[in-house]
């Protein structure tokens, strides 16, 4: 069946039109700024560029995407949002969303009034093909959400693509941990797949959370509606001009990258020797999915010491998820773990 966008969007949204100023026609120009009601004074006095065309071209650079095909949210949560409120008619459609996987999907889908539909991973956390077509036949969602390396369980998708040309609806790939994994991104694969989103963030290999800077990939079409529909001014001047500065620091970046990456596998060891460790699933991101004899006591011995991780994704029982850390906290967790009966 062939992929019809405009089936997709959300009728009403078709005469809408964005907030658009007289600024934009003047960036980079010297001019007399009336227009905004700011105040004349001030370091932060006037609102940002509203399509950071400097930070986008850089991140197109970095993907090996064009500029057309990118849009920028206020962390990669707006742009999960934004999918719903563009494509899912309140209290009619729904969504189809891996379990376990990332928390936001189902609370957007709750705040969006939009039901959710749940596709069951294996005990590997692990999609099954002959699963996933028996779902989605009967499925009425309009979005799949694909989180790839997965968050919580920390495994990448084997075949992706399959599960993309199979889906007839919108495919969102969330690929907010793909720069610690060694698969390729999705992103090359936007020419083939015109109902594909791939959304990824600065917040983690990047090291720019601070800064909530969320990035999509998309067709030119869907980067539009992206791009018209978006809340004005959704990334701030600081974070565009910081993101700007620390982007072009590739070198350091990588090597923050490797170092995660040699101190996971440092981790990874120590962790093996905690005999209160039930198992450490396979991971292709920076942290750890780690099942424990009681998951709750070690949670709450760890809080004790100040030592915090996550123990909140409902379908995981006994489960922690632990991000690497820097040498020292990755030793100090071990400490506690090691001193725990």
């Amino acid at each position: 069946m062939e992929f019809n966008l405009n089936k997709m969007i959300r009728t009403h949204l078709a005469g809408v039109k964005s907030y658009q100023t007289l600024r934009d026609s003047y960036i980079d120009k010297q001019a007399v700024y009336l227009d905004a009601n700011e105040s004349p004074f001030g370091e932060f006095n006037r609102y940002p560029d509203g399509d950071p065309i400097q930070l986008k071209k850089k991140l197109a650079e970095i993907n090996l995407a064009k500029t057309e095909n990118l849009f920028l949210g206020n962390g990669s949560d707006e742009l999960i949002d934004l999918t719903m409120r563009i494509f899912c008619e309140p209290a009619e459609d729904s969504i189809l969303i891996m379990n376990p996987s990332f928390v936001m999907y189902e609370i957007y889908a709750k705040m969006n009034n939009v039901k959710v539909e749940k596709l069951e991973l294996n005990s590997d956390f692990e999609l099954e093909k002959d699963k996933f077509l028996d779902t989605i036949s009967t499925s009425q969602a309009k979005v799949l959400f694909l989180c790839s390396p997965n968050n919580p369980t920390g495994n990448s998708i084997d075949d992706l693509e399959f599960y993309i040309q199979n889906f007839n609806g919108i495919v969102v790939v969330d690929e907010a941990y793909i720069e610690f994994s060694p698969e390729d991104s999705a992103v090359k694969l936007l020419n083939k797949y015109p109902n594909l989103i791939v959304l990824k963030t600065l917040s983690k290999a990047f090291g720019m959370a601070g800064l909530r800077i969320g990035v999509g990939f998309a067709s030119v079409e869907i980067s539009s509606l992206f791009i018209k529909l978006k809340p004005p001014y959704n990334i701030s001047s600081e974070s565009q001009r910081l993101a700007l500065e620390q982007l072009n620091q590739v070198e350091e970046i990588e090597n923050n990258i490797a170092f995660i990456l040699e101190e996971k596998e440092k981790l990874k060891k120590g962790l093996k020797q905690i005999k209160e460790i039930v198992k450490i699933y396979p991971s292709d991101a920076n942290f750890f999915l780690i099942e424990f004899k009681d998951a709750q006591l070690i949670y709450q011995k760890l809080l004790e010491k100040s030592v915090l991780t996550s123990l909140r994704h409902p379908s995981l029982k006994n489960c922690l998820r632990i991000s690497v850390g820097t040498a020292e906290e990755n030793s100090e967790l071990l400490k506690v773990l090691s001193e725990i009966n």
